[in-house]
């Protein structure tokens, strides 16, 4: 497993990062002794970086497995000081540990989201300076976000969307996104990307799975390696945040990452992986109270009306859904799951 290091600041990571996301019950929910095994397993097989946040609710694992020298992001969406340092608080509490080695402000959509959260931002900082967070970062679907990011003394460490079709960006293009990134790497900054299979679109043959930019020829790999392939050729991102969710799965997706297994190996770890199909499953007793179309940055979910002008439910369109589970954590319900 390769090592290295997150920007002039950040820690030394392995480039392979295993997202907690899908453990979590914003997602696949896994049993706690499946969700133990599986870090274990990715431990084992030389993994240091994991990637977790407030709202993925899975900071007990991070406490039973993931002990230092494992090196861990989390992410806060606090925007004001005592909001953030209470996020803070919770995060070393709930993980066991007296240090974040990662701390970001998580999903900043613009310029103008990143202005208002300076006073949660200025938190961390003095958190970094006392020795309780190793580096400070931001994490974003926003080509601008990365931009401006590249150029605050503040920020260590950027964690971007990155994927071969640009699939889930907020407000720019995949050209866009990666002009930013290199600025951002030459800038010193540390980058690790996400949603390197497009929310699950970019790992299947058909849909938007099977399409091509047109400069790129075709080949024998499957959407899977091509889209794996794609994030690792870029030089300037120096790690891949990936979530797993079974021991085929992780190994499948670290040697797709590292790069240079035989093909037969290839074929009989995909084999084994097989097509996994992941949707957005919103149960029957749904409310309608609207709170998952507020938290959906991409469009994806509506509420339909109900008999005699009742609240009614909401819907999703499947083909525009990231599967990122953030409705999910704005359910009060907790009827909305990805599946």
């Amino acid at each position: 497993m390769r090592q290295v290091r997150l920007g002039r600041r950040g820690p030394v990571v392995s480039r392979f990062c295993l997202g907690l996301l899908p453990l979590g019950p914003l997602q696949a929910d896994l049993p706690r002794g499946e969700a133990v095994r599986l870090l274990e397993e990715a431990l084992a097989a030389g993994v240091t970086f994991f990637d977790t946040a407030e709202t993925y609710r899975t900071y007990p694992l991070v406490r039973d497995v993931l002990r230092p020298p494992a090196v861990v992001a989390t992410k806060a969406y606090a925007y004001t000081y005592e909001g953030m340092r209470e996020s803070l608080r919770r995060a070393l509490v709930e993980t066991g540990r007296d240090h974040m080695d990662l701390f970001l402000l998580h999903e900043q959509e613009s310029r103008l989201t990143l202005a208002g959260h300076a006073e949660a931002l200025r938190c961390l900082v003095e958190a970094r300076r006392a020795g309780v967070v190793g580096a400070v970062g931001v994490s974003t679907h926003s080509p601008a976000v990365v931009d401006a990011a590249a150029e605050m003394e503040e920020v260590d460490v950027i964690h971007p969307l990155v994927n071969r079709l640009g699939l889930g960006l907020l407000d720019g293009t995949l050209a866009e996104m990666l002009t930013a990134v290199a600025k951002a790497a030459r800038a010193g900054k540390g980058i690790y990307a996400m949603k390197v299979l497009g929310g699950g679109h970019l790992a299947v043959g058909s849909g938007l799975g099977s399409v091509r930019p047109e400069s790129e020829a075709a080949s024998a790999a499957s959407p899977v390696e091509e889209a794996f392939a794609f994030v690792r050729d870029i030089p300037d991102i120096h790690a891949v945040a990936v979530g797993a969710k079974t021991r085929e799965e992780l190994l499948y997706d670290i040697a797709l990452l590292e790069g240079g297994a035989p093909r037969h190996v290839l074929d009989v770890m995909a084999a084994k992986v097989g097509v996994q199909l992941r949707r957005l499953l919103i149960e029957e007793w749904c409310a309608g109270c609207g709170e998952c179309v507020k938290a959906c940055r991409y469009g994806a979910i509506s509420l339909v009306p109900g008999p005699a002008g009742g609240n009614g439910r909401a819907v999703v369109d499947q083909s525009r859904c990231v599967l990122c589970g953030y409705c999910a954590a704005a359910c009060r319900d907790f009827c909305i799951k990805v599946v």
